[in-house]
């Protein structure tokens, strides 16, 4: 499995895995090449046998960075990928990268597996926003403070 930076190409795939992982509350093809290229955004993805399976995008802004999306295919799963594609995104970079700061996400109140995975990766409750899913289920808002990637432009 390769762990690399993505690119608009990606695109396809990245859609692709949003439709099986999110449903209904999956991006768009647009959404995704947009979340892919636009400025303070990082993304990779995991491929494997030149099939993507998995990747995780970011949203930078200063010293905080949004844990956008991270998806891994069903059959991929507990492997360690997820952790992978976390750690990508927020190890420091050779030769540059953010200093401190924290990272933010939000997870559904009804996703026990990934409530589970970003605790024991040392996220920590620090808010809720009530039925902010289509299926009406709250969004966990967590956050950790870690040395970042500020991923100003994409790379």
């Amino acid at each position: 499995m390769t762990l690399r930076v993505a690119t608009a190409a990606d695109a396809p795939a990245v859609a692709a895995l949003e439709r099986v992982t999110f449903g209904v509350d999956a991006w768009s093809e647009g959404s995704v090449l947009e979340e892919l290229t636009a400025p303070g955004r990082r993304a990779v993805v995991a491929v494997e046998a030149d099939e993507l399976v998995g990747y995780a995008v970011t949203a930078s802004s200063g010293d905080v960075v949004d844990l956008q999306r991270i998806a891994v295919r069903s059959d991929q799963r507990r492997r360690g990928l997820a952790r992978a594609l976390l750690d990508a995104l927020t190890t420091e970079a050779a030769g540059g990268g953010g200093g401190g700061g924290r990272m933010l996400l939000e997870v559904s109140a009804a996703n026990d597996a990934a409530l589970a995975f970003y605790t024991a990766e040392g996220f920590e409750e620090i808010g809720r926003r009530r039925r902010y899913y289509r299926d009406g289920s709250d969004a966990v808002v967590m956050q950790r403070r870690c040395r970042l990637v500020t991923g100003e432009g994409r790379g």
